[in-house]
């Protein structure tokens, strides 16, 4: 079986946010690496292409068995996508933020 992926449009937004957080940093170090935010991004979306396939695997976000997390390791933590599954066919990602941020917004 094999899932579409999508992200909604508050997602997209979370991973231009994360990216531009990134760059920023990197951009305020002396020898800042500026490849880092891209490969934050390409680490991410590797994580979402797994959805395809296996989207039950990851660990559950609450009483429904369809609402979950993916935890995409990068760096000395990482990232979280709260995804649901909405039918036999679709994966919906709602919203990605870094591991270390409060919650999701």
């Amino acid at each position: 079986m094999s899932f579409r992926v999508r992200l909604t449009r508050e997602a997209e937004s979370d991973l231009e946010r994360l990216f531009d957080f990134v760059l920023e940093r990197e951009l305020a170090r002396n020898d800042g690496d500026l490849t880092l935010p891209q490969r934050a991004i390409e680490a991410l979306r590797a994580g979402f292409a797994t959805l395809k396939t296996s989207p039950f695997t990851c660990r559950k976000a609450g009483q429904s068995p369809f609402l979950r997390e993916l935890v995409v390791s990068f760096g000395h933590s990482g990232y979280v996508a709260l995804f649901e599954v909405e039918d036999a066919a679709t994966v919906t990602i709602l919203a990605v933020r870094h591991q270390l941020e409060d919650d999701y917004h």
